[in-house]
């Protein structure tokens, strides 16, 4: 099974129900064919090996996704809000890319088109069947991903990963007409493909919301009658905040709300299942390597977890579910032996939708067919997982990884600044902030504002230091690895709670 096989089921299945955009307006299931068509025929034309998406949420992310399947290309949406540095980096590895933007600028020398231009591509003949003849084991997307180190790797997905998600999690065309989602995750993100995907292949019309702010959410909710919809925690926090300071419920027609990425503060889910008495809650677990989602804690799971007086029932709602019936997740001891419940391991998973394949670093699925995460947690003896960080110390800041060690380079340049240390310090609203552990050089002064301003001007904001804390030297253990959760215990705990 592959991609365009997909695109052929909507299609045909759905040819007149609106998919894409608004209800009176918006792309059928046989316009985005034909649009995905037009756009291949350019891919083609252009001799291109690669489309890169750089631009933000709307129509034209689906389109470029299924152009690109039936060109037979890999998929690659960038982050349009990266700095130039990173984004040269990036573009410098593509091999012949067409490029859809509305930022040509930004990527000298290669080919590029509008995303308005791309969309109005006259309609093209059909030129072979992609359906018949794509392997699905090529590679359908790939999306950039960091860990670690500051250099992000480029995370393999193939078409029998992304459909094998999808007949794990979906049914085709079950949905009614009325049903529409609303996306405001980044389409440079796993959850934007995932959420593509799954609600086309239901038959669920997607609004996508580019800009997001509480109030415009609410607003596009009420206002497209949108009864599903995935938000980061962040944005979850912002909605619940807006909501009290209205004093009101959210919207009646929002049937489910979904919800992942990052650690959300037990407050948070409490009053938004106040605040949405009527609505579902799923907390979705995933990764980029695992084609979206592994394991989810549904809507009963909330409620039945909020209402409960036995402590470790309630405590499920600080976990992420149960696997989905497609995979298989264990925690395992440093020796891969299953961990007992309750005692904190290395979470690891395997199954059809998982990728665990970069391009510049192979596959990283084991020989016994276990992927490890990289997150460290627990299951109980129902099976619920608790996630419980990183094996690393990737920071995890409204759903968005930021490597410390790239923020900890910029820092390190500045000639004031001896050696620095970022870590991620507990947040309610955010799940992380990035806190900065700095020794300044003898004979030097620098302040804290003047070092935000450094990182920002060669980063971006949302890898800029909320806390910047001077330090004489850094806790180590005996084998001189830098205690990164000492420094973070620096940072007052008051300040670490608040938005």
């Amino acid at each position: 099974m592959n991609l365009a096989m997909i695109l052929d089921m909507v299609a045909d299945g759905m040819a007149d129900r609106v998919l894409v955009g608004d209800p009176d307006t918006g792309l059928t299931g046989a316009g985005l064919r034909a649009k995905a068509r037009a756009g291949a025929a350019r891919i083609t034309a252009d001799g291109a090996r690669r489309l890169v998406y750089l631009g933000p949420n709307g129509p034209a992310f689906p389109v470029a996704l299924f152009a690109a399947t039936l060109a037979g290309v890999p998929f690659l949406p960038v982050n349009y809000r990266l700095g130039d540095e990173q984004l040269a980096d990036i573009m410098g590895r593509q091999d012949s890319p067409l490029v859809v933007t509305d930022t040509p600028e930004r990527v000298p020398g290669a080919s590029t088109l509008g995303i308005a231009d791309f969309l109005a591509l006259p309609e093209a003949d059909e030129a072979g069947n992609a359906a018949l003849t794509t392997d699905p084991a090529s590679v359908a997307v790939l999306l950039m991903t960091s860990g670690t180190t500051a250099a992000p790797k480029s995370a393999v997905l193939r078409h029998e990963n992304l459909t094998a998600y999808l007949f794990g999690s979906v049914e085709f065309a079950s949905v009614p007409d009325t049903d529409a989602t609303l996306v405001s995750v980044p389409p440079y993100h796993i959850a934007a493909v995932a959420n593509a995907l799954s609600n086309l292949y239901s038959g669920r019309r997607i609004v996508y919301l580019d800009q997001f702010t509480p109030a415009g959410w609410l607003d596009t909710v009420e206002g497209q009658r949108v009864t599903h919809a995935m938000v980061v925690p962040t944005m979850l926090a912002r909605v619940v905040a807006e909501l009290r300071a209205r004093d009101a419920r959210g919207p009646a027609c929002l049937r489910s709300l979904s919800y992942g990425g990052a650690k959300v503060a037990p407050e948070v889910i409490e009053e938004a299942l106040a605040r949405f008495p009527e609505t579902g809650f799923v907390n979705a677990y995933g990764l980029t390597e695992t084609a979206s989602s592994i394991a989810v804690l549904g809507p009963d799971d909330h409620r039945v977890a909020v209402a409960a007086d036995d402590p470790e029932v309630r405590a499920r709602l600080g976990s992420v579910g149960r696997a989905l019936p497609s995979v298989e997740i264990e925690v395992q001891d440093e020796d891969g032996a299953p961990c007992a419940p309750g005692v904190l391991g290395d979470i690891v998973v395997r199954g059809p939708q998982v990728a665990g394949e970069y391009l510049e670093a192979g596959s990283k699925v084991r020989a016994d067919g276990w992927f490890p995460t990289r997150d460290r947690g627990y299951l109980d003896a129902d099976g619920y997982l608790f996630v419980r960080g990183r094996a690393d110390d990737t920071i995890i800041r409204g759903g968005e990884n930021i490597a410390p060690a790239e923020i900890e380079d910029v820092l390190s340049g500045h000639p004031a600044v001896q050696e620095a240390v970022v870590a991620g310090v507990p947040d309610v609203e955010w799940g992380q902030q990035i806190g900065a552990f700095v020794i300044v050089r003898q004979g030097r002064s620098v302040d804290a504002d003047e070092l935000r301003a450094w990182v920002r001007e060669r980063l971006r904001g949302s890898k800029t230091p909320k806390y910047v804390e001077f330090v004489a030297e850094f806790p180590t253990n005996p084998t001189g690895k830098v205690l990164r959760r000492d420094l973070v215990a620096l940072v007052r705990e008051d300040d670490a709670v608040t938005a």
